[in-house]
């Protein structure tokens, strides 16, 4: 492990030093060249397309009833607790706390016959056994590599609250770890920027051995302690070489970067005062994060794929847990809490993809562990329900307007085809990777070739 602690006593030769082992004796100036070239992972020679996902997961599990499939010809106990709102879409109506996605229903795919499998709490649709225990985007930086060639960035990110704001609280990983790598080298585990450490403040650098042969993920990790070194000592041209090659990484992490005007539409600490959020949920704290940082993380995934990587994980505290207990609020209460986050923060993702060019190279997946029960319980909650629950897919080149599937009429299981997790795989790699390309790259492992042929969701990439 190459552990850089205090970089205040990184000088100027031992920066030479090192960076002439990341750069393989070559000067920084002379990469400057191909830092600039802006080459592709595909030309690069890795059996991947132009391609990145954005992969925001519901934590705890939202119903499919008050989102994207009412049931409002259902009996009162079943349909959706929050009415409809019409789309588009002839005969297609979403939840009613979801006015600006269903405005946009023309370009999202809506699949109704997404059977998650179990009722557990768990992070099974990006992190289960179906992707060998790892997170998808470890999986696809094992073939891709762990950094963009052109920029340095990271191909492989997740986004917890404190990415954006320092005082949200700890990730939850009870559930199951969004940094899990399973069969896939520890190279490949997720990078996470988080509010109190890395890119943020002086961090330390804490490299695997297996990526010192990585000349960017090296970089990339300087640009973690570039603020101790000593580049007054380094003359101009090496300066500036200094800042083309490793300025542009961290500066993709800092929201406070981006436009003021860009900010304030994603931003969604502004939609409702989360000082009336009810203490007497215990998930209390968990909504307040949501509501701040929700548009802000998905700005930031954004800023993410468009400097270069290729997944990126966006997560919530736990709030999707409507049971209507000591812990989570009822569906109309707790929907009041969450959907006007969600609905403004994808929807703005979405809008922004599309104004700079990206909305085809950009795959969104919406989707939590599992659905909610057909009927409300005496509470006004839902109980935990496996057979079915709500997926919400956006641009990467899919069909718009699509809705594939149809659910029973008490909307607890599929009335057509099934879509489980491993066609959701199936569509996400088809997405990233040549899968022909794939198939006969040398040292691919196994575990990747299996996802990669996973049947995609039909009526979408295949």
């Amino acid at each position: 492990m190459l552990r850089f602690g205090d970089s205040a006593r990184l000088g100027r030769r031992d920066f030479l030093r090192v960076g002439s082992l990341a750069l393989g004796g070559l000067s920084l100036a002379q990469c400057v060249p191909t830092a600039q070239a802006g080459t592709k992972l595909s030309e690069a020679g890795k059996p991947v397309t132009d391609k990145s996902v954005v992969f925001l997961f519901l934590h705890g599990g939202p119903s499919q009833f008050e989102t994207f499939d009412p049931k409002m010809g259902a009996p009162a106990e079943i349909r959706s607790a929050t009415g409809e709102i019409k789309t588009p879409i002839p005969g297609v109506t979403f939840g009613s706390s979801f006015p600006k996605l269903a405005q946009r229903a023309n370009r999202l795919c809506v699949v109704r016959s997404f059977v998650p499998g179990d009722a557990n709490h768990d992070i099974k649709t990006i992190v289960g056994k179906d992707s060998f225990g790892a997170n998808l985007g470890s999986a696809f930086a094992s073939a891709a590599g762990s950094n963009n060639p052109a920029t340095g960035m990271p191909l492989n990110c997740v986004l917890f609250p404190r990415a954006v704001d320092p005082a949200a609280g700890v990730e939850q990983s009870g559930f199951g770890k969004f940094n899990a790598h399973g069969p896939f080298p520890a190279s490949t585990v997720p990078f996470q920027p988080d509010g109190n450490g890395s890119l943020k403040s002086d961090m330390k650098l804490n490299l695997p051995m297996d990526r010192l042969d990585d000349r960017r993920a090296l970089l990339t990790g300087f640009d973690q302690v570039k603020k101790g070194l000593e580049v007054d000592a380094l003359d101009a041209a090496r300066q500036k070489a200094f800042s083309i090659l490793l300025g542009g990484v961290g500066e993709a992490f800092d929201i406070g970067k981006e436009d003021v005007k860009t900010l304030e539409k994603y931003d969604t600490a502004r939609l409702f005062d989360v000082t009336k959020i009810d203490k007497k949920w215990n998930n209390h704290q968990h909504y307040t994060d949501n509501a701040k940082s929700l548009g802000k993380l998905m700005l930031l995934a954004r800023r993410l794929v468009e400097r270069g990587a290729g997944f990126v994980t966006v997560t919530t505290n736990f709030v999707w847990d409507m049971h209507a207990d000591q812990n989570n609020a009822h569906m109309t209460e707790g929907m009041g809490y969450m959907a006007p986050s969600l609905d403004h923060a994808v929807s703005t993702f979405l809008d922004d993809l599309r104004a700079r060019g990206l909305e085809d190279k950009v795959l969104l997946v919406v989707c939590g562990e599992m659905g909610r029960s057909p009927r409300l319980n005496a509470k006004g909650g839902r109980d935990h329900w496996g057979n079915l629950g709500p997926l919400l897919l956006a641009g990467g080149g899919l069909p718009e307007g699509a809705v594939i599937g149809k659910s029973s009429a008490n909307g607890g299981d599929p009335n057509s085809e099934p879509v489980g997790v491993q066609n959701l795989i199936g569509t996400v790699m088809h997405t990233l990777f040549d899968v022909g390309k794939l198939r006969v790259t040398r040292g691919v492992s196994r575990e990747l070739l299996a996802m990669a042929d996973y049947t995609p969701i039909r009526g979408l990439n295949g």
